[in-house]
Order: structure tokens, then sequence, then C-alpha cells
């Protein structure tokens, strides 16, 4: 399993690194977020993704931290209109977010409202400024067409990422999903790719590294880099008694 991760990612550190530890769940507590921070502290993830009502407390607990707080937007449907969407950015922003993740308006694509949806995309980029934005767009909802076109339109949009689930669809990431999300940002190299949604265990983490995505995004982050220790472990060189 090991020798299909990336060779740069082979080591604890580096394979944290890619993790956005998530809790977005309805129920979640302060006293769960601020767990949330400290575990992604001590295993060096690149961030928390949390719902925006917690921004400012995940901000406080990754203070002096590399560990950036993301807030989501019009999560999970995406079906808030664009100027509280960007109300929403703004206010996120200013409590301390480094990063946003948005969800489109799938309604608006599925049923032609191209430019609305587009606008939709946009607009939260446009407003978020220096902060980078990675938009979900639902890969569930979509065929690989689909995927292709609207991935176009994020790194057309100034998107720093296309992700492909809330975690909140019929299904989380696949790795036909990331094809056609790197199929349609194949001019726009620059532009990284999260997978997130079911992504629970270390074999499918692995997957997904091996698909060279950028982030990922899982609520069982400790679960899965426990996992990937005792893998090191197992595969690394043993000492000779001689």
């Amino acid at each position: 399993m090991l020798n299909t991760v990336p060779e740069s990612r082979r080591n604890l550190a580096a394979f944290a690194a890619l993790f956005d530890h998530t809790l977005l769940k309805p129920d979640a507590t302060p006293a769960q977020v601020r767990q949330l921070c400290q575990e992604a502290r001590e295993l060096g993830c690149k961030a928390v993704c949390v719902n925006p009502c917690y921004i400012p407390l995940a901000s406080r607990e990754l203070r002096d931290s590399a560990v950036m707080p993301i807030a989501v937007v019009g999560f999970p449907l995406g079906c808030n209109r664009t100027d509280v969407k960007i109300d929403e950015a703004l206010r996120a922003i200013a409590d301390g977010a480094r990063e946003l993740d948005m969800v489109i308006n799938s309604g608006y694509y599925l049923g032609g409202e191209t430019a609305a949806c587009r606008h939709d995309i946009a607009s939260v980029v446009r407003i978020a400024g220096k902060v980078p934005v990675k938009v979900i767009i639902e890969t569930a909802l979509l065929n690989p067409t689909q995927i292709r076109e609207i991935s176009l339109w994020c790194a057309e949009a100034g998107a720093s990422m296309v992700k492909t689930s809330t975690g909140f669809g019929a299904r989380g990431a696949s790795l036909g999903d990331i094809q056609a999300i790197r199929a349609g940002l194949a001019r726009h190299p620059d532009v990284g790719v999260k997978a997130s949604g079911g992504i629970r265990s270390l074999a499918s983490a692995v997957e997904f590294a091996a698909a060279g995505v950028d982030r990922i995004g899982s609520s069982a982050t400790v679960q899965i880099l426990s996992d990937f220790r005792k893998l090191l472990a197992e595969t690394a060189p043993k000492k000779s008694l001689v």
C-alpha cells in the first residue's frame, strides 16, 4: 500500500499535511471543536474545517499554529442567495478563516441557469480576495462531462481548488470524480483538487493520495493517521542484530 503513495508523502508529517481535519455535523459542540483543533495541531494537519459559527473559536484555538481554520460557505446545499454567501464569506474572513470551502448552486446548473451558477461561484471568489476559495461541486449530482465543465468554470473564476463533495450528498468522492476534475482543469494545472466525503479509512485515503489530490477532507483523520503510522512502522527496514 505504501508504495502507491507519492514519494514526497511517504512520511507521517507530509501525509498528515494533506488533511483538512473536519467537523461539520449539525450537533457539533464547542468542546468537540476544541478537541478537533487540538488533534489537528498534534497531528500536523493542514487545516480544520468547521461551520462558520465556530470560526472565531477555531481561530483562537489555532493561534500561533500552522494549522489553518477553514469555514464552509453556503453549506451544505449551496442554495443560499449569492449576496448571502458573500456576506457569510466576509464574516468568516473577519472571524479568522484563512480558507473558504463554498458550495455551488447545483440546482442552477442542472436547471440550465448556467450564468447564475457561474456568477455565484465568481462572486464569492472575488469577494474573498487573497483568501483561497475551494469550490464544492457535489460530484454525486453530476456526470463526468458536467464535472469537467464546472471544474473549468471554477478555475476561470480564480478558485484555488475544486472539491468533490459536502459529505451530505448521496455519496462521497470517487476516483472517477478526481479524474474528471483533473480533465476539466487540464489548462489550469495551478488549481488544486480536494477529495472529501466518505474518506474514513487509510486504504481510501491512500487511494486518493495516489491519485494526486492536493488535499483530503475527513472526519476520520485521527484513525487514518494512526493507521498510517502503524504502516510506516511495519514497513520500516529491520535493524540487523549482527
